[in-house]
């Protein structure tokens, strides 16, 4: 989205920066035990190998037991496709359009006017005032069962726009063999993003081994009430969280209760979530992947 990327040396033994997208798939005939098969060889897998051994070796300096094992990931550009917008911003958009015949107002009311007529720019010139009123409009106004509902349908069904496939199915090869190689050496691995808790959970598990405990992310408010004499939850127009750059660590702190010994990201806006897991004692890892200018749209 035009936001600068940052490299950063990761805590000993690693000194250099991860370049996902130009990462090759290794040859057919690569060993079975290599537990990072799309990876090419190299410092970075080298790395991240030698420091998964080095914590789950007992005896070894740098011994970390399975409780205190937590690695966090970004999500958009980390784990699945971002571009040419992020996966959310298109679910608002899909929202928008289906909601407009019940909301005949939009038709002459900025933003949702713009959005409507594919008028783009007008729509990022709203800026964050723009955003938050159509994501109040999207977001917020059912129960909490009823917005899973709507997220589950709609990743079953949305497809990308250049590749024609299904947003679940966009998801990087090479960080799904590492989330599973980190779980298999007693990791509990999480996703802190600046998406939506409660947009990513109804999925999170089915896609990344993830379950919806372990997903941290920006929310709204919601509501106990009554219905029908029924207690729900009703998501209200209001913003309760933002887990988005310094958020980051303050939603670690306040959703895990530990702080990682592994951290993964892509943008700076997880630049504090890096400088948070590289501060603790002990032996500590932070990476960035970095994209090259082809993968950008």
């Amino acid at each position: 989205m035009g936001t600068r990327r940052t490299e950063l040396k990761a805590a000993a033994p690693v000194s250099a920066a991860l370049v996902l997208m130009a990462l090759a798939f290794s040859p057919a005939h690569a060993q079975a035990r290599d537990p990072l098969p799309s990876w090419t060889k190299g410092p970075t897998k080298s790395a991240i190998i030698q420091f998964v051994r080095s914590v789950t070796t007992k005896g070894s300096k740098h011994y970390v037991p399975p409780e205190e094992r937590i690695a966090t990931f970004d999500n958009d550009g980390t784990l699945w496709v971002e571009q040419p917008i992020y996966t959310q911003v298109t679910f608002m958009v899909d929202r928008v359009k289906e909601l407009a015949p019940q909301h005949p107002e939009w038709k002459t009311t900025q933003p949702f006017k713009a959005l409507l007529e594919g008028d783009m720019k007008t729509v990022a010139a709203s800026g964050k005032k723009g955003i938050m009123e159509m994501l109040a409009a999207t977001h917020t106004g059912m129960t909490a069962e009823q917005f899973e509902r709507i997220v589950t349908e709609w990743v079953a069904t949305a497809r990308h726009p250049k590749f024609k496939r299904l947003y679940t199915e966009l998801v990087y090869k090479p960080q799904l063999e590492l989330m599973a190689y980190l779980r298999k050496n007693g990791f509990k691995t999480f996703i802190v993003s600046g998406g939506g808790i409660e947009f990513m959970r109804p999925w999170s598990e089915r896609v990344y081994g993830v379950p919806p405990e372990q997903v941290v992310g920006s929310s709204v408010k919601s509501e106990f009430q009554i219905k029908d004499g029924k207690p729900v939850l009703v998501r209200i127009p209001e913003l309760n969280f933002l887990d988005d750059k310094a958020g980051k660590p303050v939603g670690i702190y306040e959703h895990i209760g530990r702080r990682p010994i592994l951290a993964f990201g892509n943008s700076d806006s997880d630049m504090q979530m890096i400088q948070y897991t590289k501060a603790g004692d002990g032996l500590r890892l932070g990476l960035f992947v970095h994209h090259t200018d082809a993968d950008r749209e």
